[in-house]
C-alpha cells in the first residue's frame, strides 16, 4: 500500500511541477504590462546589442530594445495563439469525432477519412498552407494552428466515444426515448472529457511550437510586436556578437513547452486507471 501511495505521489509530483512552470508562464503573460521594465517596443540607439546588465538584465536588441520586457511580453501572444488553437481543436475534433462513432455508418466514413485527409499532412506545412490562404496575422495563425489540431482530436474523442458506448447507461439512454443530441452531450460528452484535457495539455505546447515556428518564418506576430519565434529569427543574424538575441526566447520557450509536456504526462498518469494498477 505504502509502495502504491508513493508512486501516485510521483505522478502528482509531476503535474505540480508542470503546473508550476506553466503558472510562471502564464503569470508573466497576464502581467507583463506590470512586471516589464521597459516597454517591449521602446527604442534607444545609444544601447544598441548591449550584453546583460545591471540596466538590462538579459541585455538589449539591435534597436536598443530590452530583451527581457520583449520575452514576457511575447508570452502573452504564445498563451492567446495556444489557447484559441487548442479550443479550435478541441472544439471542432470532439464534435466531430463523436458524431463520427455515434452515427457510425457512411456518416463515419465520410469524416474519418477528410481527418485522414488533413492528418497526413506534416502539421508545420498544413499551418503554412492554410496561413498562405488566410493571410499574415496572429488571428489567422490561432486558426491555422487550430485546424491543424482537429484530426489528432477527432480520433482520440472517436476512439473514447466508442468506448462509452459499449457503456449499459447508453441503452438505458435509448430505450426511454432519449435524442440522440442528448445522448451525446449529456452521457457522452462528460465520459470523455479526460482524455481530452490531457491531450489537450500536451497540445499546448505543440501550439506554442507553431506559432513560433510561424513567427520565425514571417508568418505569425509581425515585428515591432514581440513573439518568441520573430526573437529568435532576429537572433539568427546576432548569434556572434549577441547570443542573449536567441538564448532568451529559446529558454523561454523550452520552459513554456517543458511545463505543458510534465503537465499533460502527469495528468495522464493520474487519470489513466491502467497507470494507477
Amino acid at each position: 500500500m505504502s509502495a502504491a501511495a508513493g508512486f501516485d505521489f510521483r505522478r502528482w509530483r509531476l503535474v505540480l511541477l508542470g503546473g508550476l512552470l506553466v503558472g510562471v508562464v502564464l503569470f508573466a503573460a497576464i502581467f507583463a504590462p506590470w512586471i516589464t521594465p521597459y516597454s517591449p517596443l521602446e527604442l534607444d540607439v545609444t544601447k544598441m546589442l548591449q550584453p546583460p546588465s545591471a540596466g538590462h538584465w538579459l541585455g538589449t536588441d539591435e534597436l536598443g530594445r530590452d530583451v527581457l520586457s520583449r520575452a514576457i511580453f511575447a508570452a502573452r501572444v504564445s498563451m492567446q495563439v495556444a489557447l484559441l488553437a487548442v479550443t479550435v481543436g478541441l472544439v471542432g475534433g470532439t464534435l466531430i469525432g463523436m458524431t463520427a462513432a455515434y452515427f457510425g455508418g457512411i456518416v463515419e466514413q465520410v469524416l474519418m477519412r477528410a481527418m485522414d485527409l488533413l492528418f497526413s499532412f506534416p502539421a508545420i506545412l498544413l499551418a503554412v498552407v492554410l496561413m498562405a490562404s488566410l493571410g499574415t496575422s496572429v488571428l489567422n495563425a490561432m486558426i491555422a494552428i487550430g485546424i491543424v489540431f482537429i484530426p489528432g482530436f477527432s480520433r482520440l474523442a472517436r476512439a473514447s466515444t466508442q468506448a462509452v458506448l459499449r457503456q449499459q447507461y447508453i441503452e438505458a439512454a435509448r430505450s426511454i426515448g432519449m435524442s440522440d443530441a442528448r445522448i451525446i452531450f449529456r452521457e457522452i460528452l462528460p465520459n470523455i472529457m479526460a482524455p481530452l484535457m490531457v491531450e489537450a495539455a500536451v497540445a499546448f505546447a505543440y501550439a506554442v511550437l507553431l506559432e513560433s515556428a510561424l513567427s520565425f518564418l514571417g508568418l505569425g506576430a509581425q515585428p515591432p510586436d514581440p513573439s518568441w519565434g520573430n526573437m529568435l529569427s532576429t537572433g539568427r543574424g546576432f548569434m556572434a556578437q549577441a547570443p542573449w538575441l536567441s538564448i532568451v526566447p529559446g529558454m523561454a520557450m523550452f520552459i513554456c513547452v517543458l511545463g505543458f509536456n510534465l503537465l499533460g504526462d502527469g495528468l495522464r498518469d493520474v487519470t489513466d486507471p491502467h497507470m494507477r494498477e
